[in-house]
């Protein structure tokens, strides 16, 4: 038997990856709907007209669809650092949080479409989807601490870049879903982006570039 080409291959990952995105879009679709503990497997897999047993093979268990939405996002801090000049991760970790919250990014918090405002009720008004969101960001402090060094260093750096990225988004998002909007909210984003980053470089001197 011939192996695939690479047209071939790239076919099948791309509906691959549409298979994805349309079953979980379905499964948030009906989580938020009838609230994620009152959806079964089954009936995921129903409205996306496939049997529970393919669900299982691209989703292993019920969170994860939801957290599909996010799940690029996982290694982006890690890239981030990849990509920066050296000597300068936690410069490169502002700017590209800075630029998120001047795109209205929605992992930023920063966002106040109704559809973001509510996938992230549902994400964190849901206890085990809580759970799962705490393992997520426990791969990306890890993934983060092996691009900063991998060593005890990098690891109690890496926790704290992934706090201080957690608590100024669902900072931005609470505001917004308390009802304020998002132009109030912005000026102060901003300026508390610049403030903590400004404390990590003070926090953690070998990552900050040389004066």
């Amino acid at each position: 038997m011939n192996d695939p080409g690479p047209r071939e291959t790239g076919l099948r990952e791309r509906k691959k990856q549409r298979m994805y995105e349309t079953v979980s879009e379905t499964a948030i679709r009906l989580f938020l709907e009838k609230g994620f503990d009152a959806v079964s497997v089954a009936e995921v897999a129903a409205a996306a007209e496939i049997s529970k047993p393919t669900l299982f093979r691209y989703f292993p268990a019920k969170e994860d669809l939801v957290l599909h939405r996010i799940a690029d996002h996982e290694q982006e801090a890690a890239r981030v650092v990849a990509e920066a000049e050296e000597g300068a991760p936690l410069r490169a970790l502002r700017r590209h949080f800075l630029d998120g919250l001047e795109r209205r990014d929605p992992v930023t918090g920063l966002n106040d479409d109704p559809r973001v405002l509510a996938f992230h009720s549902l994400l964190y008004g849901t206890p085990a989807l809580v759970a799962r969101v705490y393992a997520y960001q426990q791969r990306s402090e890890a993934a983060l601490a092996e691009a900063l060094g991998g060593d005890l260093d990098a690891r109690l750096a890496a926790g704290q870049i992934i706090a201080v990225l957690r608590i100024l988004a669902n900072e931005n998002w609470r505001r917004i879903a308390d009802g304020e909007s998002l132009e109030e909210v912005r000026e102060d984003a901003v300026a508390a982006a610049e403030r903590a980053f400004g404390r990590l470089e003070r926090g953690l001197p070998q990552l900050a570039p040389a004066r």
